[in-house]
């Protein structure tokens, strides 16, 4: 797969938020590279259906190519944002937005070595390069780059929160635990970019009141929800996981 490969001037100063992502990002990336070589023993899983859908299948080979799809999307949307930032675009949101490209991009290639190596190379086991359509979207417009951000992190945050119980490798559920902890802060920082020095960041429509914890969604329910938006253009099937 073909890497983009984006050059961004650096600014002298750098905010305490921006520097933790950044460090964020690159220790999940590091433990990627460890768990994609072990090829663990996932067997278990079944084959794509012969009528030329793909199926994401089941067990822990289900949750990473779910995975895997929904790191494909977010990778693809930031790619599309950092090749042409709309206007007027400040040091700030220039480098938050890149900073979380980057990561993006780290997920989606992880997890394209992970199920190649829980598979040892089988690619029909694979969940393939999908394509994308953002249809009406104005990359040019801040509002709606912004606010399309903010629902594709605060989506992946519940996402991960809901696949965990069914994830049974332990080294699986210790990366998607990094992986959840890096797209939380991801959603935190757009919520603030967006509303600067409001509660947003940890607003109550995503973490409940009274026990602080974060919202939780099957992959159906995601998969439902992604698929309303149009984005995805390619046609698959989850119906294997819950």
């Amino acid at each position: 797969m073909k890497k983009e490969i984006i050059k961004v001037h650096q600014p002298k100063s750098f905010n305490k938020r921006r520097q933790f992502l950044k460090l964020s990002g690159l220790a999940v990336a590091g433990t990627g590279l460890l768990l994609a070589c072990n090829n663990d023993d996932d067997q278990d899983m079944m084959m794509p259906p012969t009528d030329g859908i793909f199926d994401l299948g089941e067990g822990d080979l289900g949750v990473l190519n779910y995975a895997y799809a929904l790191e494909q999307l977010e990778a693809d949307f930031y790619t599309k944002v950092v090749n042409s930032f709309y206007a007027n675009i400040s040091d700030e949101e220039r480098q938050v937005l890149t900073d979380l490209y980057y990561h993006e991009v780290n997920h989606r290639d992880f997890f394209q070595a992970a199920i190649s190596a829980a598979v040892d190379g089988n690619t029909e086991l694979i969940l393939p390069t999908l394509e994308f359509d953002y249809g009406g979207l104005d990359f040019n417009n801040r509002d709606q780059v912004l606010g399309t951000a903010k629902v594709l992190e605060d989506t992946g945050v519940a996402a991960y929160n809901g696949a965990g119980s069914l994830i049974s490798n332990p080294d699986y559920l210790l990366i998607a635990g990094k992986i959840v902890s890096v797209e939380a802060r991801h959603a935190s920082a757009i919520r603030t970019l967006i509303n600067p020095g409001s509660a947003d960041f940890a607003g109550d429509d995503v973490v409940t009141v009274g026990t602080g914890l974060d919202a939780a969604l099957s992959p159906s329910e995601i998969l439902a929800a992604v698929g309303e938006t149009g984005f995805i253009k390619t046609e698959f099937t989850a119906n294997n996981l819950p």
